[in-house]
């Protein structure tokens, strides 16, 4: 964990370390989640449908599950 400074005008400098760990550079987006009195910043995806690619187990399909349970009624 590390401390950062807010500026005057609400500014935030995130570490140089962790902007290099993320990769973030200047003019990126990130988000800022409020979560039970914590904040959470999340780098912003560049290409949301590019890099969710994947994320979903291909199997067990979920679907045909449904058709056979279905099927049984």
């Amino acid at each position: 964990m590390e401390d950062a400074k807010i500026l005057k005008n609400g500014q935030l400098v995130i570490p140089v370390h962790i902007r290099k760990k993320l990769g973030l550079k200047p003019g990126d987006l990130v988000k800022l989640f409020d979560y039970d009195g914590a904040i959470h910043i999340i780098p912003s995806s560049k290409n949301p449908v590019k890099e969710g690619i994947g994320l979903l187990p291909r199997k067990p399909s979920l679907s045909k599950k449904l058709l056979k349970e279905r099927a049984t009624e």
